[in-house]
Parts: C-alpha cells; structure tokens; sequence
C-alpha cells in the first residue's frame, strides 16, 4: 500500500496510489488544527490497511532535511497552532514501520510536473504557486533543490514598482514576492479577490510585473528551462502569456531558455500535482 499525503494550507488531500504517481483513490478535507487534520488522515488510511510508503508533500516552512534533530516538524509559520508540530512524529506513532518520505507540497508538484505533466521530459523545472502564499518548487539536475532549509522563493526581495505605494501583506517582510502578489495581497490593494477581477483590470498587470522580477531571479540563480504557475491566483485569464510577455522584454535576450517558448505556463496536472508528486516521491 503506497500511500500519500498533500498536506496544504487551507485544504489537505490524502490517497493511495502508485510510486509513479497513479492515483487509485483520494479524499479531500479543510486543514483545521494539527491533531484533528492527522486524526482525520490517519483514520483514513487504517480503513484502507498498513501504508508500507507514504509522501508527505507539506506547506512551509518545514524541516526536510532528513538528518536535523526538527526532521518533520513545522517551523515559524503564521497558520495558528502549526508552528513546532512534528509531522513525522504523528505519522509515526500511527504507523511505525512505515517508510516516510518528507517534501514541501512545491516540491513535489514540481517533480510531478516535470515526469507527467507540463514540464515532461526536462531537468530544470520550476513549479510556481499563488494561493493564500507564493511559493516555488525547483528540479534542479533532475533533483529537488534543498539546502539550509527549502527554497522561499515568495519571500524574495524585489524592485518596486514605480507607480506602486502598496505596502505589503507580508508579517515577515511586508513587501516581499508574497507580501505584493500572494491571494491575500490582491485583496487588500483591490478590495475584491482575485476571482472577482476581470482580465482587463489593472490588477494583473502589477501581478504579472511582481512574477516576471521573481521568475527573472530565478533565471540567474537556478536557471528552469519552463516555469510552470499553479495555484488559485494563476487561473486568472491570461496571466501566464501576460508575465512571460514582460519577462522576454526585460531578460532582453540575455537568458537562452527564453527562446523556447512557450517558457511560462499553467500546469497541465491541476489540483492533482501535489497529491500525485508526493506518490512520487516513495519512489525517491
């Protein structure tokens, strides 16, 4: 039994499956606290048996990196009651023998979109998401990109906008990626979400202006030879076409990978690229 967990924000998906991303069967459910989000995962895989595997594709920021004493347990983060709890612990007192394999949920929808979905068949891939946060996934090689922590890409640095006194929604930071471009940030400066702009409004021109500076910073760090944006914020008509539009113009034929268009798109695998990365990610 290959089991998998997508452990996200505002909503948690669990399912089992196969180690090339398969899925057999899934079940969604709101993220509320830790104990009665893992009391609900854990009930549900025991009616189904014993999980051999599971991928945990989990929202940050987390420790991942499977040789720290914290290996699993959420770090400082503005979801209430989540900051400190070990997902590894919880997993494991439910299932001991259980083979746990720990990413961030951009992670492991980078990796699944890189096998099977619209990134297929490249090395240097790089998953956006826009929700509630602005987060990023980067293959790098053909591998996840770790370090000291995970990659943060929504909470980079960037130039203002010149016309923009928009201060920031960021706790951290204030205005960070995140802090001008996340769902929350578009709301705050428009007072209406995303959903309810229409695609002519002046709104996604800043967006893609805040996205095209960040995809540029990772083009001269590590440098994805597609950009796939997921998220709720990217279904807005035409803010992929739109970002990349300004990207091109601002790269100003410096990076090779912009030839290859189209270079920023949405991802072909949905809702289903986190669920189907962390199935994935037993197969590590």
């Amino acid at each position: 039994m290959i089991a998998a967990m997508e452990l996200g924000g505002t909503k948690t998906v669990v399912a089992i499956g196969e180690r090339d991303g398969s899925l057999g069967e899934e079940h969604r459910y709101p993220t509320t606290t830790p104990e009665e989000t893992f009391e609900t995962a854990i009930a549900w895989f025991r009616e189904r048996g014993t999980p051999e595997a599971m991928g945990i594709a989990a929202f940050g920021p987390v420790q991942i990196n499977p040789k720290a004493e914290d290996w699993g347990d959420m770090l400082a983060t503005p979801k209430p009651n989540w900051s400190g709890f070990s997902i590894t612990s919880a997993l494991r007192e439910a299932f001991p023998e259980m083979e746990i394999t720990l990413e961030t949920d951009v992670n492991a929808a980078c990796l699944a979109e890189a096998r099977i979905g619209a990134a297929e068949g490249l090395d240097n891939v790089a998953y956006i998401t826009i929700g509630t946060g602005i987060g990023a996934g980067v293959l790098c090689d053909g591998r996840l990109l770790h370090g000291a922590l995970h990659p943060e890409f929504g909470h980079v640095l960037l130039p203002r906008k010149s016309d923009d006194d928009f201060k920031g929604v960021c706790p951290f930071h204030g205005d960070c990626l995140e802090g001008m471009a996340c769902g929350p940030a578009i709301e705050k400066r428009w007072q209406k979400s995303g959903d309810e702009l229409p695609p002519d409004h002046p709104g996604w021109d800043t967006e893609a202006w805040y996205l095209a500076h960040g995809i540029q910073a990772l083009l001269a760090i590590a440098p994805p030879e597609r950009v796939v944006i997921g998220g709720g914020v990217s279904q807005a008509e035409g803010l992929h076409e739109k970002t990349e539009k300004l990207l091109v113009e601002m790269a100003n034929g410096y990076f090779p990978a912009l030839k290859n268009l189209p270079y920023v798109v949405p991802p072909k695998l949905g809702q289903e690229a986190g669920i189907r990365g962390a199935l994935m990610l037993t197969g590590l």
